[in-house]
């Protein structure tokens, strides 16, 4: 079977949702570094995080993120 990630290329930004080997389970949002049959790399805020084809539930690609928003009660 394909990992899900099989036609995303590098540099995508996405969203994985997989299996925490401490029960439950986490998403990963950011960019897509590096990926194969085993495994994806995925760029996020608090660093790399890996996650197995094996671990995987569920992905996709994702828009990249909005634009930061102006202070609240500053000046226009």
């Amino acid at each position: 079977m394909r990992p899900l990630w099989a036609d995303w290329p590098v540099g995508t930004r996405v969203v994985i949702r997989y299996r925490r080997a401490e029960g439950g389970f986490s998403d990963a949002l950011g960019d897509l570094v590096a990926a194969d049959d085993a495994a994806a790399v995925v760029r996020t805020r608090r660093g790399p995080v890996r996650v197995a084809a094996g671990d995987a539930v569920i992905g996709k690609p994702v828009p990249p993120p909005p634009a930061p928003r102006g202070r609240r009660g500053a000046d226009a």
